[in-house]
């Protein structure tokens, strides 16, 4: 893996949440592993197993890797071991994002969310 340094001058991120890193420098592995259930009803009733993550296909179906097939050739040439960045502002990182400067051998991030939205039906407000 190549090694540089990294130089930031100025950082600034307002909110990081949800399995969200920020990394500064080389890393030789990342993951990142997010799972949440949003839940919007009009009428505050909670059931017991909804909370249960493995009730839901959408966290426990694998998710397809395709194999990268296309061949590459690559050639760089960093006439110096240095990667400077003057400023990032970042309002807010959620879920698994990621803001790396640096370099990275292996990235897995995985972000699973499952929305569930219960309103009245017309005729059940009468």
């Amino acid at each position: 893996m190549l090694e540089r340094s990294s130089v930031v001058n100025s950082i600034k991120v307002n909110s990081a949440s949800f399995a969200s890193i920020i990394q500064l420098g080389d890393s030789r592995m990342v993951n990142g592993f997010s799972r949440a259930l949003a839940v919007q009803r009009e009428a505050d009733v909670f059931f017991s197993k909804e909370g249960n993550f493995s009730s839901y296909r959408s966290f426990s179906e694998p998710i397809p890797f395709l194999p990268i097939t296309e061949k590459m050739s690559l050639s760089t040439h960093n006439s110096l071991p240095l990667i400077k960045v003057n400023t990032i502002s970042i309002l807010a990182m959620s879920s698994c994002a990621i803001l790396h400067v640096g370099n990275s051998e292996n990235v897995s991030l995985e972000a699973r969310v499952k929305h569930i939205r219960q309103l009245f039906d017309a005729e059940d407000e009468q």
